[in-house]
């Protein structure tokens, strides 16, 4: 097993555990944090599968390592908007979790 190889199964494994904790979590946070796992091993398996192809004798293609970049770049700015988003949540509500159940933040049915 090479590098490439074994850089390869940690992304699949980054982005298999990225999904699990997005769908089972119901904390916006949790959430969050597993989106950005799901996003990391994308971003590893594009560089992978671009350096793969450098080493195969095709040529050095320097167009994924800056989509990769600006990616990464991105998504750090992506995440700090939601987390204010969430903080705000928490500030205007008391809580910071969004349930469906109204009961949890002390309106009454009607």
């Amino acid at each position: 097993m090479n590098a490439a190889t074994l850089f390869g199964l940690c992304g699949a494994a980054l982005v298999g555990i990225g999904l699990y904790g997005l769908i089972t979590n119901p904390e916006p946070l949790r959430k969050i944090l597993a989106f950005n796992l799901l996003g990391s091993g994308v971003f590893l398996l594009f560089g992978i599968i671009a350096r793969r192809a450098a080493a195969a004798g095709l040529g050095g293609d320097p167009v994924p390592q800056a989509m990769v970049i600006t990616a990464i770049v991105v998504a750090f700015a992506a995440t700090a908007m939601a987390i204010a988003l969430v903080q705000r949540l928490g500030d205007e509500t008391g809580q910071a979790s969004i349930s469906s159940d109204s009961s949890e933040t002390g309106e009454e049915k009607s």
